[in-house]
């Protein structure tokens, strides 16, 4: 891992992007329906809650976990809401394939004692389908109305949230006009102006096919090069069709919105309206967000808590790696650590 704070200039970096990283250094919209608990590690149940957030018309799938029930009265705990990306609903952030390890984000950050949350945009997985495309700006009056529920049922207002790919997008857009629901940011597989990107490139050979059509085909071949496109070897292709299995059972289609954004209508947000502390994560072998695209956004940051962090092993998406432990490890510690000081 390679990790740079405010004061780190542009050139030493580079030279930490260069050198690979510090490897070493990783050691219904009411109430929640609640389900037979999982047993955690240390035998301690984890509680899953679903709901439903409104926007006009479109129902909004949502889904919550952390270690017990919710209580009256209780302390409040770190809410963390995590924003998938343009193929794959929130059901990726939930994986329990048997006999793979663990893939589920939310159990994990619920282990580490964060009230954790997700939703499927407009469009995806369990929520309404429209005639929409579900672009990023639809995809921030989706976490406007996930923010609702959230504030009602936990009576907090500030959260931290985690996107990734076209999700990291739909955060950072949705901080940049709503700060005062953000705590911290964590974003992967970000694309900022999208220059120089390999998969963004081949992808915009299809932009006419993303302005004419609202929805495209994400059928099983498509969920599968998720797994294998950038860097075969750094993901286990078992768990690709574990997922697989699992989103094919809402259709094959998903919206084109974020696929146009991502081709024809960068940067769609201005880093200089996140006003959150910021961390840009980014599998080393990622081929849609490039080195020098999102080091071009955090040099336009304005928060001093802003860091960088490039994952030896890994490719597009962190969550699914063969070495997500770092990914966990990295946005635990950003989540958790003092705030930045000044000197």
């Amino acid at each position: 891992m390679f990790s740079a704070d405010h004061g780190t200039s542009r050139r030493s970096i580079m030279k930490g992007v260069g050198f690979g990283g510090l490897a070493a250094a990783l050691s219904a919209w009411h109430r929640a329906r609640a389900e037979t608990p999982a047993k955690t590690s240390a035998g301690r149940p984890i509680w899953r809650g679903e709901y439903w957030a409104k926007k006009g018309e479109v129902q909004l799938y949502m889904s919550r976990k952390r270690i017990g029930a919710p209580q009256k009265g209780e302390s409040p705990r770190p809410i963390l809401f995590l924003v998938h990306g343009s193929s794959i609903s929130s059901l990726a952030f939930d994986l329990t394939p048997p006999g793979h390890g663990e893939y589920s984000i939310m159990n994990v950050f619920a282990r580490y004692g964060f009230d954790v949350w997700t939703m499927d945009h407009e469009g995806y997985g369990r929520s309404t389908v429209t005639s929409g495309n579900s672009d990023i700006a639809s995809g921030v009056e989706d976490l406007k109305a996930a923010m609702e529920v959230v504030r009602r049922e936990t009576g907090q207002s500030r959260v931290h949230f985690f996107g990734e790919s076209s999700g990291a997008l739909r955060a950072a857009a949705f901080a940049s006009v709503r700060p005062e629901n953000v705590n911290r940011l964590a974003l992967a597989a970000l694309t900022y102006t999208g220059k120089g990107s390999p998969t963004l490139g081949k992808r915009a050979e299809q932009v006419e096919y993303y302005k004419t059509h609202n929805r495209r085909t994400r059928d099983r071949k498509m969920i599968m090069s998720i797994f294998t496109r950038d860097k075969p070897g750094t993901s286990d292709p078992a768990v690709g069709e574990y997922l697989a299995n699992l989103e094919l059972k809402y259709g094959d289609t998903v919206p084109t919105g974020t696929y146009l954004d991502m081709t024809a209508h960068l940067p769609v947000v201005d880093p200089e309206k996140v006003k959150a502390p910021v961390l840009i994560m980014r599998g080393e072998y990622d081929g849609i967000a490039t080195n020098a695209d999102i080091l071009d956004f955090y040099d336009k940051l304005p928060n001093g808590d802003r860091q960088v962090a490039i994952l030896p092993g890994l490719a597009h998406s962190l969550a699914l790696g063969l070495n997500r432990e770092q990914f966990w490890h990295v946005m635990h510690a950003f989540l958790t650590m003092p705030p930045h000081v000044n000197v």
